[in-house]
């Protein structure tokens, strides 16, 4: 595959460890093009759209936020989810202005005890970007799995 001289140096980018430690990629070797068309493929294949996946990370953190380190059930559905915040902020690696809070989110579903967290740096990267992060990568997010936690269960005032 060709790369453009931007492509090259996003993925340069997304591979280094400057901006988080592993950086983006971790151990994938997929071009960021190849990891970002097969995630989104994916998301399409179960029924979500980026967009509706960041609006249900971002309605999880708002609830999470103001009980900071404890958990809080959420009324419409089997989750329960709590916030940690971290000194300092993340950047985002594609080319424009994005700073974001070091904050993850636990979300846990509470008939499965499944977990998984993400970073406001997560919810602006699936919704403007499409990009999970590479397989390997700590914050790696597994399109069908947050699916099935977030999504699974939600009764019909919760959609």
């Amino acid at each position: 595959m060709k790369q453009s001289p931007r492509d090259k140096k996003l993925e340069e980018v997304l591979r280094s460890t400057r901006l988080v430690a592993g950086g983006f990629m971790g151990t994938d070797t997929r071009h960021p093009i190849e990891v970002i068309e097969q995630d989104i493929v994916e998301l399409e294949n179960l029924g979500v759209t980026t967009a509706q996946l960041a609006q249900r990370m971002r309605e999880l953190t708002e609830l999470a936020k103001p009980r900071l380190g404890n958990w809080i059930d959420s009324a419409f559905d089997n989750l329960r989810v709590k916030s940690e915040d971290f000194k300092g902020a993340l950047v985002c690696p594609w080319p424009h202005a994005g700073r974001f809070d070091k904050r993850i989110t636990t979300a846990e579903r509470i008939d499965t005890g499944q977990k998984i967290s993400w970073s406001d740096l997560n919810i602006h990267m699936i919704e403007q970007h499409g990009f999970f992060e590479g397989r390997g990568a700590f914050f790696r997010i597994e399109p069908a799995e947050i699916v099935q936690i977030l999504f699974e269960g939600l009764t019909e005032s919760g959609k």
